[in-house]
């Protein structure tokens, strides 16, 4: 190795889940490097799940406050929004937390941490190069152009070896090519969460739950939005009954056009027009320029021209993979760029593993915790390894109103019944047929179960309504939870629960009691 190389036990790329991951092997004596090109703690602290459902809080007040005459509650005068506190307060506390973890292994030793961009070079080799990172952390400090840590170790253009690696690079927003789109310029998902203005109108290309979730935030706060969808519904990954619903009540709200395809974008200078003026009066906004978007319909062929003083791209996510060279190493990726691993999450090279958004599995953040425990066994602690155990793996989408998911969904058992065979059964069940639906007058929302008819398991459980994200769990039990027959996930594990009444709950035990 060439003089300046230093060699590691460890080397993890990535400080979200990663980080659980390097403490556990620097607990156990190994010598741990640990590689971030950005703020400490990841996409989930920084740029994902912490901020935006910060964010989306307020958006979930103000929608209370807009059904509150519904409960004899009648608010007198303008109801202001303050969108710089909204922002700053959800930023302020989000650069705290990311402080705090970069000041914390600023001192220490081990996990030794370097705040650079890394390539590999070679077989279990890394080149750290310097990056344009706006880290403000106390443990980082410029001298030069050369960043250097609180040791005064110079950071950039070295090389680091190791005998084991952990690649939790995440994943990064995808953006299509659209004809004038990098010449006008947009924000992605990474910026809509630290605007420090709010838009007029915003225009969304996309229709998963980023675009959803952040149309919500922007919407509920005054925000006019205008979605374009290439597909004929929204969140079209979802079960098709809760897509359906939550695309019926998006379009009640805002500008939504299915099923089409952007064509071009272009940005002027419209100063002195009416959404210039009433751009201004609204929010305070003093910018003059427009988005125009033109988009043409899949089906029809018509063409559409929307005008707004905000553009935000939100069609997708794709792994940091090609940034980290790792032909150079030998690992694998499959076609869309996501890292090859087994059932233990190891590359196809021995000792280098994955977890994560760079891995093509669950993009979520607890299903990026639970792999870091399998990492952390199959990889340090020198046992019998184990195959990840991803059952009863559930997700939620925070838009008004929330959706949760765990399973199959319907459209993907027809589909596979056709080939295995699969009967099954379904029951949905309405919030306001229960009590507490009734209390608090939700007409949207349900619940779903999709059952296999033979063996009673639950093969998936589908809620769209309040706290759904919560609803979710007793179902994630009752699936992992083994009856008195030995049977493990049945619906029955949920219908024979005594239930509180009348609490929200009851909507899924009496969704569970219909099968």
């Amino acid at each position: 190795m060439i003089e300046d190389s230093r060699d590691f036990d460890l080397i993890v790329i990535g400080s979200g889940s990663g980080l659980d991951v390097a403490n556990a092997a620097a607990q156990r004596g190994l010598r741990v490097a640990l590689i971030e090109k950005n703020r400490m703690g990841g996409t989930c602290l920084n740029r994902g799940c912490i901020p935006s459902k910060l964010l989306i809080h307020s958006a979930d007040v103000m929608e209370l406050i807009r059904q509150c005459k519904t409960f004899g509650i009648n608010i007198n005068g303008k109801i202001l929004i303050d969108f710089e506190k909204i922002v700053s307060r959800v930023n302020s506390i989000v650069d705290s937390k990311s402080e705090e973890i970069q000041e914390t292994y600023g001192r220490i030793e081990n996990p030794k941490v370097f705040y650079n961009q890394c390539k590999f070079v070679g077989f279990k080799e890394l080149l750290l190069e310097e990056i344009n990172a706006d880290l403000t952390s106390s443990n980082i400090v410029k001298k030069g152009n050369k960043r250097r840590d609180s040791n005064g170790n110079i950071m950039n253009n070295q090389r680091i070896t190791a005998r084991n690696f952990l690649i939790a690079s995440g994943s990064r927003p995808w953006v299509p090519r659209i004809a004038g789109l990098n010449e006008s310029g947009f924000i992605t998902s990474d910026q809509a969460l630290r605007l420090k203005t709010q838009p007029h109108s915003l225009t969304i290309i996309g229709g998963g739950y980023i675009c959803c979730e952040l149309a919500h935030f922007f919407g509920s706060l005054g925000t006019k939005i205008n979605i374009i969808q290439l597909r004929n519904r929204l969140i079209p990954s979802e079960d098709e009954d809760i897509s359906k619903r939550l695309t019926d009540i998006f379009t009640k709200k805002y500008n939504v056009y299915l099923d089409y395809s952007t064509e071009s974008v272009s940005k002027s200078n419209s100063e002195g027009s009416d959404s210039y003026n009433h751009n201004k009066e609204i929010t305070g906004n003093n910018s003059s320029e427009i988005y125009t978007i033109t988009a043409r319909n899949n089906s029809s062929g018509n063409t559409l021209r929307i005008e707004s003083d905000q553009l935000m791209v939100a069609a997708g996510r794709i792994p940091n993979s090609d940034i980290l060279d790792l032909g150079k190493a030998g690992v694998k990726l499959d076609d869309r760029g996501y890292i090859l691993t087994d059932k233990y999450l190891q590359t196809n090279i021995q000792g280098i593993y994955s977890l994560g958004d760079v891995v093509r599995k669950y993009p979520f953040k607890h299903s990026a915790n639970l792999q870091a425990q399998y990492v952390i066994h199959n990889m340090i602690q020198g046992q019998d390894k184990v195959p990840v155990d991803y059952a009863a793996m559930p997700h939620a989408i925070f838009t008004y109103p929330q959706i949760a998911g765990v399973g199959v969904t319907e459209q993907s058992l027809k589909q596979q019944g056709k080939k295995e065979n699969i009967d099954y059964v379904r029951s949905i069940y309405p919030y306001i047929n229960t009590g507490m639906g009734l209390a608090i007058e939700d007409h949207e929302g349900f619940v779903k179960f999709l059952v296999d008819k033979e063996s009673r398991r639950i093969l998936g459980c589908h809620i769209i309504g309040t706290d759904a994200s919560v609803l979710i769990h007793e179902v994630l039990v009752a699936m992992k939870t083994t009856d008195s027959k030995g049977n493990i996930g049945t619906i029955e594990n949920i219908g024979r629960t005594v239930h509180i009444h009348p609490a929200l709950s009851e909507v899924v035990a009496r969704a569970a009691s219909q099968l």
